[in-house]
């Protein structure tokens, strides 16, 4: 694979990533009371309250699901169809980007 066919994908899956997660935005936060903004992070709140942990804990559970996909997919030796590593890679791409903003509001919180 050359420098380009490289950049072309990483390019390519940043963008399907970023396309997803502002288009599940809406799906995945709730409606914000008039003159404040809905919370991107309220379903993983709401997880870690039913599971009894934190966020990040709630989140971990739900991305073990999808590295789990990923490594069977990896280890089988049956082909796969490009738009199920597709949406495999993206999944577990973009609940390491939800991590990274409840780190990043849990930094905040902190200072």
């Amino acid at each position: 694979m050359t420098q380009k066919e490289f950049n072309d994908v990483v390019v390519s899956q940043t963008e399907r990533c970023k396309s997803l997660l502002t288009a599940k935005g809406s799906e995945y936060a709730p409606k914000a009371a008039k003159g404040t903004s809905a919370d991107r992070l309220a379903h993983f709140k709401k997880a870690a309250v039913v599971m009894n942990s934190t966020p990040k804990s709630a989140l971990m559970g739900m991305l073990s699901k999808h590295l789990i996909s990923v490594s069977d997919m990896c280890t089988d030796d049956k082909s796969f169809p490009k738009e199920q590593w597709d949406e495999k890679i993206t999944d577990s791409i973009n609940y390491l980007l939800i991590l990274r903003a409840i780190v990043e509001e849990e930094t905040h919180e902190e200072d």
